[in-house]
């Protein structure tokens, strides 16, 4: 089963499909290794209650959606975790890119050697191979863009003599700086989740797509009075699957995307979806939610939580963070925290990306928050108070939920005087 030949297998489906999703589990170490062999004919292997366990937690180590459905984008990462660098040759092919957790691992390496390819997604697309080509001719070899035997030699020749830090998280930090403090000339994606015949989830009359669409909005209007530059994945029809609103993102060169969804949870349960509430937000990263980004951390072997090559994107988790406690402080919605995620939008983007969950549907309390105009308008402003702290950046003394956006202003003039006043004084002689 290819990546372009996956279809979505589940409990109770059976045949070479299961079979060849379970070879895979195996190799992760979320199944024991005589399991395939154990498990009769390779025609009649079942998805059973251990696969479906299996696959949930290869999907809660991997940062995507844990259900237990192997469909288009868990096969994708399961298929990309049987190869470890060294594997295979690697080499660009434009249109259908290379991916895997050994390309995962040439990022990393090609970043602490100084030599950028982007976001650690494990895709091998245009800045990875600008990357290895470049560092191809740094060490003398032919800037061929093919990682074979030599291109192999010269990274293992080659150690890190720098320690204690992420060379990404470096290199994503600087981006910001350079950047400067204001968010005018900035171009910012909004995803208002789902759309078209795709309402989202439904609840006491509010509808996800609706809501998504009417907070996109209003940020719109605060975000283009300050300068900004604002592009809808879409506005009244479709926004189409999540690769095509990355894509979208990726061809306009966007500084970030925020997506907006809500949460619901199963009304069959009433008692759970009474219990469930609050905003969450999630950013690019694999591994444990901790600190750190997993890519500093010792490689542990391909089934490994964390190891070299596990992407974390430094400025996803800082704005997402700063937007969660922004949004809690102006609507009083519960705090769900912020959680790394592997999802299509969020990987597949070169930019920063992050994803509101802005309370639950199935929840009434919630949904009152959400009816009141006034309280989105606070949330608006919330979000895009959360961006411009994000580029001021060390120079960011607010307070979550005290700010408002003419204090932001006011704090901007009074940033652009002192370092013109500090231009204008003459140098002390020595």
């Amino acid at each position: 089963m290819t990546r372009h030949q996956v279809v979505v297998l589940r409990r109770g489906d059976r045949g070479l499909a299961v079979a060849d999703v379970c070879d895979r589990l195996v190799i992760t170490g979320d199944l024991p290794a005589d399991w395939v062999a154990s498990a009769g004919p390779r025609d009649s292997v079942e998805f059973d209650e251990e696969v479906e366990h299996a696959v949930k937690s290869f999907q809660q180590r991997r940062g995507l959606l844990v259900d237990g459905v192997v469909g288009r984008s868990t096969y994708s990462v399961l298929d990309g975790a049987r190869w470890s660098l060294g594997d295979r040759v690697l080499r660009y092919l434009p249109g259908h890119p290379l991916e895997g957790d050994d390309v995962a691992q040439l990022q990393a390496r090609l970043a602490e050697l100084g030599f950028s390819p982007g976001k650690i997604d494990g895709i091998h697309a245009g800045a990875t191979d600008t990357a290895l080509r470049h560092f191809q001719a740094g060490v003398g070899l032919d800037a061929d863009g093919t990682l074979g035997p030599d291109t192999m030699r010269a990274f293992v020749a080659l150690r890190r003599s720098v320690t204690g830090g992420s060379a990404i998280a470096l290199q994503e930090r600087e981006y910001i700086r350079r950047g400067g403090y204001s968010l005018s000339g900035r171009t910012i994606v909004l995803d208002p989740g789902h759309g078209g015949d795709d309402p989202g989830t439904t609840g006491f009359g509010l509808i996800e797509s609706d809501l998504a669409l009417d907070l996109a909005q209003r940020i719109e209007g605060r975000l283009t009075a300050h300068g900004v530059g604002v592009v809808f994945t879409r506005t009244s029809g479709p926004g189409g699957e999540e690769v095509e609103r990355a894509t979208l993102a990726n061809s306009i060169d966007a500084d970030l995307l925020l997506s907006i969804h809500t949460d619901h949870t199963d009304h069959s349960d009433r008692s759970a979806g009474i219990a469930a509430h609050g905003a969450a937000t999630f950013f690019y990263g694999q591994g444990e939610e901790r600190g750190e980004p997993p890519g500093d951390q010792p490689s542990a072997g391909p089934g490994a939580t964390a190891g070299p090559g596990r992407g974390w994107s430094v400025i996803g988790e800082r704005f997402a963070d700063l937007l969660l406690r922004e949004v809690v402080a102006r609507s009083g919605l519960t705090d769900c925290r912020t959680h790394p995620r592997s999802w299509p939008l969020l990987r597949r983007t070169r930019m920063p990306a992050v994803r509101l969950d802005i309370g639950y549907l199935s929840h009434p309390s919630d949904v009152a928050v959400l009816s009141n105009s006034h309280t989105l308008d606070r949330i608006a402003e919330g979000v895009v108070v959360a961006l411009q702290r994000l580029y001021l950046g060390e120079a960011d003394t607010g307070h979550t939920g005290m700010l408002r956006l003419v204090d932001l202003r006011r704090h901007l003039e009074s940033i652009g005087m002192g370092q013109a006043g500090h231009a204008r004084q003459p140098r002390q002689g020595r």
